[in-house]
């Protein structure tokens, strides 16, 4: 039977249904926000998988026809996701993840998928809301609900879930998301804000969250069933357990404090081995050698932080707020490419290439959102090589997408704008050495590689990833915050909070954790520890490049703009580019784009043709005015005058009457083809013909006086 529940939300219309429509799965919702319709669904199997991690899919699929579109590919149909759509799902995932009770292992997955857009009634934040509501109302056991909002700042006032028109002015680009208790997830982006400010924008954020869990929960409570008491969650038996440990936790604790990572991880790979080792001589079958496996790293789990929150001890021997060695380099890849740059910070290590190419090399975007190109991209890989394993090279993955946006989001807000540097600007991050943190390195890296290939950036951007320590609730408990968390304590740690930005403010961050949820208290320490080191980096990028080079590299494509009439544009172009291919042909294949406003850029690695293409363009629009002075060769000699090429395809006549003082019988008395004179524009009629004259630059002889012109009666036509 149908249910339909209402909520004015911030002043917009919620509403879900549900009980309709997907009955065959654990729960379906169709949910309405504004125009923008979102049906999220829920289904578990009916098994648990011996597996140590939780087989959870979060999927938010977009279908074209939500928009009144038809899918750009070959095929004419969605295929794989958008690079929109796998950041859509992470956000969802990311909040929701955390709160499924630990030692679950039945596979769950669920899937929204975008059936009508309005982009003023976020489809992301719609998603989000109906998918934590079709798990909440399921028997699928979860510790929700949660819901996310955007948040965004208009002329110094925040905004829940801001237009598309006020996203194009807001100085804040937030995604804040969490139960009704407290935060546990953000994206977000900034124009140089405030720490402050964006404390401010994230509690703005919750409290909206709020109403919308309380939402949720008044919808449970009247449609939700009961959870299944029939899950057989994943339990290791206490007498293995303290069998276990009583054999290896000592080593285990010994290993756990070498500082150097590879030494560390095969100390601790070779343990664990040999006890899993012994255990399958002894008989043991693969389920109970999977369960030593799990206790030996559960040791490790536990002595890490114990070292961190009772000792003050890091793995690698750092204070909480210590930051690994730093190294800044730029040009390490030569003068071929356009600019590189790499960044060290510890065992991380990033190498960053920029390239730049002309405004046609955008990238076109197809999927559910306003935006139709971009000319600024940044690329993250991630090869497993980095950390010392193997596997399939070639596949982008989720994580990878991930980090390549936060990269590409930090670094945004310092690119100049078309107007101000018309390049498509393509930044590939290359990760060759791993210890955490690698996404923020690809910042740092990206940075100075922007600047060594002269991209005028606004302001140099650093990054630094930032980590949680809890032993109980934090209102109650003692915490301690580390920054420059390094793989160890990314893993077993209870927050991953990246904070991107410049000396002025914050550019980008991202925050992941564990737990139920973090505070005010915890982000604002987090912030101002992160503040100190972003300073701390910059200070050591400084010394490589300390801004912008003045002109892009060598081998990069240099540029000349300018603009023209746009009734010009068709004489520029030519039928069937006639006209712009010859400009192409004569000046060693240079790229010419224009745009429908009259923009032209023109593009070439030598700026000797340049200027020729720009000179034959400006020489196709221009227009003579009565007045002005050429010097110009003549092509053509009758016996009225001749005809002066003034500039590009344009000619004036010097009638024979104005070659010169006094009488002249016929012009090809004193001119011939290829002569060079200097004449002034006397007049365009209303034809555009245009008339000169030359004798104002021929010396008067002396004592000439000008005869008047004898009128001749008109005595009419012959017949």
């Amino acid at each position: 039977m149908k249910k339909v529940f209402e909520l004015e939300f911030d002043g917009r219309k919620l509403v879900v249904e549900a009980g309709e429509i997907g009955k065959q799965t654990k729960a379906a919702v169709l949910v309405r926000y504004g125009d923008t319709v979102v049906l999220s669904n829920v289904t578990m199997s009916n098994h648990t998988v011996d597996w140590d991690f939780f087989p959870l899919s979060v999927e938010y699929q977009e279908r074209m026809y939500a928009a009144g579109r038809i899918p750009g590919s070959f095929l004419r149909r969605e295929t794989r996701p958008s690079n929109h759509a796998i950041l859509a799902s992470r956000i969802t995932d990311r909040t929701m993840r955390p709160l499924f009770p630990e030692g679950f292992r039945n596979e769950v997955q669920v899937v929204s998928q975008v059936m009508a857009v309005d982009y003023d009634y976020s489809p992301e934040i719609t998603a989000m809301f109906a998918s934590s509501l079709c798990v909440c109302i399921s028997d699928v056991p979860f510790n929700g609900p949660i819901a996310g909002v955007y948040v965004g700042r208009v002329d110094g006032k925040l905004v829940i879930n801001p237009t598309v028109e006020q996203r194009k002015v807001s100085d804040i680009d937030l995604c804040v998301a969490g139960t009704e208790e407290a935060i546990n997830m953000v994206e977000a982006g900034a124009a140089e804000v405030s720490e402050e400010d964006m404390l401010d924008a994230l509690m703005f954020g919750h409290e909206a969250i709020k109403k919308l869990c309380r939402f949720e929960k008044e919808i449970i409570k009247e449609i939700g069933v009961e959870k299944n008491k029939n899950i057989q969650f994943k339990v290791i038996p206490d007498e293995l357990r303290a069998e276990v440990t009583a054999k290896v936790d000592k080593e285990l604790r010994k290993a756990v404090s070498t500082k150097d990572k590879l030494e560390r991880q095969e100390k601790i790979d070779s343990i664990e081995k040999a006890t899993e080792e012994e255990y399958a001589a002894n008989g043991a079958d693969a389920k109970v050698v999977q369960q030593v496996h799990e206790i030996q790293e559960d040791i490790v789990h536990h002595e890490v932080r114990r070292l961190i929150a009772e000792d003050k001890i890091r793995p690698d021997g750092r204070k909480p707020d210590e930051i690994r060695p730093l190294d800044a380099q730029v040009d390490i890849l030569g003068r071929r490419v356009h600019g590189s740059a790499m960044f060290t910070r510890g065992q991380t290590q990033v190498i960053s290439v920029t390239t730049l190419g002309p405004l046609s090399d955008k990238q076109i975007i197809d999927d559910l959102t306003p935006e139709e190109s971009k000319r600024f991209m940044h690329h993250y890989n991630f090869p497993q090589w980095c950390v010392g394993g193997t596997g399939k090279l070639g596949v982008i993955a989720r994580r990878e997408i991930g980090h390549g946006a936060l990269g590409e989001r930090a670094l945004s807000y310092v690119i100049p704008s078309e107007e101000e540097f018309p390049y498509t600007i393509r930044q590939v991050s290359e990760v060759v050495e791993s210890n955490g943190s690698s996404s923020q390195a690809s910042i740092c890296a990206g940075c100075m590689s922007l600047m060594a290939a002269g991209v005028p950036i606004k302001a140099m951007v650093s990054g630094i990833a930032m980590g949680l320590i809890s032993t109980g609730d934090l209102n109650d408990h003692p915490y301690t915050i580390l920054t420059d968390i390094q793989g160890l304590e990314d893993h077993f740690g209870d927050m991953d909070f990246k904070v991107a930005g410049t000396e002025k403010g914050i550019t980008a961050l991202q925050m992941d954790i564990k737990i139920d949820g973090v505070t005010r208290d915890v982000l604002a320490q987090a912030l101002a520890q992160a503040h100190k080191a972003r300073k701390e980096i910059r200070d050591v990028m400084s010394k490589a490049i300390a801004e912008p080079r003045k002109d892009v590299a060598e081998f990069a494509p240099k540029l000349d703009k300018l603009t023209i009439d746009v009734d010009k544009i068709r004489d520029v172009i030519g039928t069937g580019g006639k006209v712009i291919n010859e400009i192409i042909a004569q000046c060693d294949k240079v790229q010419i784009d224009i745009d429908d406003d009259g923009h032209v850029v023109i593009y070439h690695m030598n700026r000797e043709m340049i200027n020729k293409a720009k000179q034959m363009i400006e020489d196709i629009v221009r227009e003579a005015k009565v007045g002005e002075v050429y010097e110009g060769q003549v092509t053509r000699v009758e016996d009225y005058g001749a005809f002066v090429k003034l500039f590009g395809a344009c000619e004036g006549l010097c009638h024979v009457s104005r070659l010169g003082w006094g009488f002249i019988d016929k012009a090809q008395d004193v001119v011939k083809v290829g002569d060079v004179l200097k004449v002034r524009v006397t007049e365009i009629d209303d034809h555009g013909k245009v008339k000169v004259s030359h004798r104002e630059f021929v010396e008067k002889p002396a004592g000439y006086v000008e005869k008047p012109v004898e009128k001749k009666p008109f005595k009419g036509h012959k017949k």
